[in-house]
């Protein structure tokens, strides 16, 4: 199914204590090419659990033992940033306001509509693997940016931000010549062919405003 493909290389994790609504429930995503793990205990899921696990977790709220809160709670502690559909047949609004408020993506009750789980299911792996896109992104810039030398770093933001070699030789007092060979290595470091390309490593990295732009009114 190729509508699913980007979801194929994720797991969801179903964690509910009743037998039959996780067997139900591991049924209806694997009937849509999903992965599925389905855990009985809270508990046993957290141990299994790891950072370089992706996908998404269907919760239930209330369990023996570890219930689902506490299950957040332990997978926020370990700064793991799976997205939570929370599950309940129990949802009382303080219960509610908790799990949104600590991060869940979703709170559905039972008995729910397998629609709507299908769907927000979905929209939680979509999520998730662009904000794991983002982040590699945005390791690669940090790693790029880190190659930089002082000096060079010096001539990299007002590079980035439009201005002309000549002034960026007046900035820091220096020949125009000099500047040029800092651009060239600047550029090469970064791997950048045109400074447009400099200009959103600058911005991706947070060090540059698209607004901030020279020339921008």
């Amino acid at each position: 199914m190729t509508e699913h493909t980007a979801a194929d290389a994720t797991i969801v994790y179903v964690v509910d204590d009743d037998a039959g609504m996780l067997e139900s429930t591991q049924w209806l995503l694997e009937s849509v090419g999903l992965k599925v793990e389905a855990y009985s205990d809270g508990r046993k899921f957290l141990d299994s659990v790891t950072q370089k696990n992706s996908g998404c977790v269907v919760l239930d709220v209330r369990m023996p033992g570890l219930g689902g809160l506490n299950v957040q709670e332990e997978l926020q502690k370990r700064g793991l940033e799976l997205p939570i559909i929370f599950i309940s047949g129990h949802a009382d609004v303080p219960i509610v306001v908790r799990a949104f408020k600590s991060g869940a993506f979703d709170f559905i009750e039972k008995p729910f509509n397998e629609q709507l789980l299908l769907d927000s299911v979905q929209q939680a792996l979509q999520e998730h693997q662009q904000t794991s896109q983002q982040q590699r992104g945005d390791a690669r810039t940090e790693t790029l940016l880190s190659t930089l030398t002082r000096r060079e770093r010096d001539v990299f933001l007002p590079l980035a931000q439009g201005y002309t070699s000549r002034e960026i030789a007046d900035q820091l007092n220096v020949s125009v010549k000099t500047i040029d060979l800092y651009r060239a290595r600047v550029m090469k470091r970064l791997g950048a062919e045109r400074l447009p390309d400099v200009t959103g490593i600058a911005i991706a990295a947070g060090l540059l405003d698209s607004l901030d732009l020279r020339g921008r009114q």
